[in-house]
């Protein structure tokens, strides 16, 4: 089905009774023979006053691709750069001006062991990390890295980084190598310290670190196992990661048989001025622990669900406590067909609204104030499996608006065909006129839903006004990096 942008406008009129969407500025680029598991990084590389677009792709795993890392242009459409590598880049960039050109740079990760530094400007390779000499059958998939001080006193932050996952091993294999926490020089990529995992686990949860505390503090939370290896949420501090033992970390949360995969975030709940920790377990929980004593506040069971995806924060309720949305999947892992949905009141934990939205997938809700009411709607991207009179299975995909006050869920009705199998969605001011761009991806394959051949980045500008500043307007954040500042 084709993009129809009139019916678009419609369906957004509906929503906030006012608005409808631009046709000259909401543009739609296909890219053949490559999928992605990344979501939207968003800057202006190329000096035009509009933001642009950064994701990592590829092919399927452990097939090299020259397009593994991408820029789009914010305008147009148009490619910026393409960057390859040998294997998938799965991760979301993160973004840093390390060259001093007033152009931010690109770090992202990926499997076999690809993380890589990029010019922002000119998609020229920074650094590729290369395993030290002997040990490249020891490194496996780099996760989402953050930023954090300066470590090796070269003037430079460096780089924090979650490393693990054998793709190679059976699933129930309890023989698995132990992941790591990296630190990296942020000018290199070379290795100033790595910590393994306290229990000896593998690791698929990228670091959420809290900034603007003492090297002391356990700012940073991490966890360890997976799908089918039980694990542990930890706190731990960069003082201890430095060491390389990072033993003595403060257990948060366990997994009787699986482990934590989603990233964790930083929001202050009990308004005390110091951020707490909400995470997903991936057997279907949600936590939320004080960021003070690490104790719990309160916890949410979804019984018979799995979680991949991280949690949207947004205020959906009257009070003035940050709330959170969140998508799991049902079944257990490999069968994870459909979708449940839960809003949690931040203040108690008490579910506010549950519901069943679309088929199987992994990517994250956003939260953005869409009728200037002072609260967040959820933005959540569903997938839909439909048969025709022959019984064919096809795939469809679109985003679903939920207002949390009026308890409507609203769908864009965009019917694009394919999947999106993990990409969360980016919402912002992307040219600087006061009015909402979204920035929405999947894959373009209408058979099949694990595909890598073929996605479509889709550009949305719309009339509705920005309100307020967008705090939850990408995955981890609109900063990225899964902190939530009131």
């Amino acid at each position: 089905m084709r993009y129809n942008i009139f019916h678009i406008g419609l369906l957004l009129m509906i929503l906030v009774l006012q608005n409808s969407v631009f046709s000259q500025k909401s543009w739609v680029k296909t890219l053949p023979g490559i999928g992605t598991f990344s979501s939207p990084r968003i800057a202006d590389l190329n000096q035009d006053g509009t933001g642009d677009i950064i994701i990592g792709a590829g092919k399927e795993e452990l097939k090299p691709s020259d397009s593994a890392v991408i820029a789009i242009s914010g305008i147009d459409g148009k490619l910026l750069w393409k960057v390859s590598a040998k294997d998938q880049i799965f991760g979301s960039a993160t973004l840093k001006d390390i060259n001093n050109d007033q152009i931010y740079d690109v770090f992202i990760g990926g499997r076999s062991a690809q993380l890589l530094a990029i010019n922002g400007k000119t998609g020229k390779i920074i650094w590729r990390f290369k395993p030290p000499k002997g040990q490249k059958k020891e490194w496996f998939n780099f996760y989402n890295p953050q930023f954090i001080p300066d470590q090796n006193n070269d003037g430079q932050e460096d780089l924090l980084v979650s490393n693990g996952g054998n793709v190679l091993k059976e699933p129930y294999d309890p023989d698995r190598p132990v992941g790591h926490l990296i630190i990296l020089n942020s000018k290199n990529g070379e290795i100033i310290q790595k910590a393994p995992m306290p229990d000896g686990k593998e690791t698929y949860m990228s670091v959420t670190v809290l900034p603007n505390v003492t090297q002391e503090f356990k700012n940073v939370i991490f966890g360890s196992g997976g799908e089918t290896i039980a694990g542990n949420l930890y706190a731990t501090s960069i003082k201890d990661i430095m060491t390389g033992d990072i033993s003595n970390s403060i257990t948060l949360a366990s997994g009787d048989s699986t482990g934590f995969i989603g990233p964790a975030a930083w929001v202050d709940i009990n308004d005390d001025g110091v951020h707490d920790i909400v995470a997903n377990t991936f057997d279907g929980r949600m936590l939320a622990l004080d960021g003070k004593t690490y104790k719990p506040i309160w916890s949410v069971v979804m019984p018979d669900t799995q979680a991949y995806g991280s949690i949207a924060i947004g205020n959906f309720t009257d009070d003035s406590i940050p709330d959170f949305f969140t998508s799991y999947a049902q079944g257990k892992w490999p069968n994870l067909e459909w979708s449940k949905q839960i809003m949690v009141n931040g203040k108690n934990g008490k579910v506010e609204l549950k519901d069943s939205l679309g088929y199987y997938q992994m990517s994250t809700p956003i939260a953005v104030d869409l009728n200037n009411d002072g609260k967040e709607e959820a933005i959540l991207p569903m997938n839909y499996q439909v048969f025709d009179s022959l019984q064919m299975k096809y795939f469809y995909n679109d985003l679903a608006i939920i207002d949390f006050s009026k308890k409507e869920i609203t769908k864009l009705n965009l019917n694009y065909e394919g999947n999106n199998l993990s990409s969360t969605p980016w919402v912002g001011d992307l040219d600087d006129n006061g009015f909402l761009d979204i920035i929405y991806i999947h894959g373009t394959n209408l058979k099949q839903t694990y595909t890598f051949d073929g996605l479509q980045i889709n550009r949305i500008d719309t009339d509705i006004p920005i309100s307020q500043k967008i705090k939850w307007g990408s995955y981890m954040g609109s900063n990225y990096n899964g902190v939530y500042d009131h």
